[in-house]
């Protein structure tokens, strides 16, 4: 495993050329988010995302949620968002809330695993977002541990969970932790919550209000 050292606030351009290219070629990148670091891999090719699967030793029932850099980047493979999404990604992205969306065209069968939807959100860190702007697409974001494990907040924790099993580790040095991200399904005619997390279930209502 190759380890590349990013700043986290400006992160160079090559680096994460680099990195787009691991992915382009099948391969699996760690990276920093806003709250643990994550795992990244091609959602469009089903065998990088099922070797997503087994080095973390994730059941294959469960779906991979992703990251965009920007509502832009999203709409331009998902479509427009519906009303109720919108309002929520322009007031609480780039951060940690998770939207459960209408899957798109394009993404492998290993991403959703036959669902009708999909999770997405834009974090709220520079070296995730401009990763994803520099791939040209949304990528997986699960996080980088093996089940059952604590999700880590460095990129030596990350080297001691997967060692040579991924390809590139971009460590942008430690990030925040605490809880994971909101996840709200929103395609319904009332949003509901999935998972509780960093942003409260009444902020969410209040914004809909």
């Amino acid at each position: 495993m190759l380890c590349v050292r990013l700043d986290s606030v400006h992160p160079d351009a090559a680096s994460l050329g680099r990195a787009a290219d691991v992915l382009h070629q099948g391969g699996i990148v760690a990276y920093p988010t806003d709250t643990f670091y994550g795992l990244a891999a091609n959602p469009s090719n089903q065998q990088a995302v099922e070797q997503l699967y087994r080095i973390k030793g994730r059941a294959v029932d469960q779906s991979i949620p992703l990251i965009a850099a920007d509502r832009d980047q999203l709409e331009a493979v998902a479509g427009s968002l519906s009303d109720m999404t919108a309002r929520l990604a322009d007031h609480f992205w780039p951060g940690p809330l998770t939207l459960v969306i209408p899957v798109w065209r394009g993404l492998s069968f290993a991403v959703h695993q036959g669902r009708a939807t999909v999770a997405v959100r834009v974090p709220a860190h520079r070296v995730a977002r401009e990763f994803s702007r520099v791939f040209g697409a949304p990528l997986t974001s699960t996080s980088a541990n093996r089940t059952g494990k604590q999700a880590p907040t460095t990129a030596d924790g990350v080297e001691q969970d997967f060692g040579q099993s991924i390809a590139l580790l971009l460590d942008g040095g430690a990030t925040e932790g605490g809880q994971p991200s909101t996840i709200v399904d929103v395609t319904g005619q009332r949003p509901v919550l999935i998972r509780a997390g960093a942003v409260s279930w009444e902020r969410v209502l209040e914004c809909l209000r």
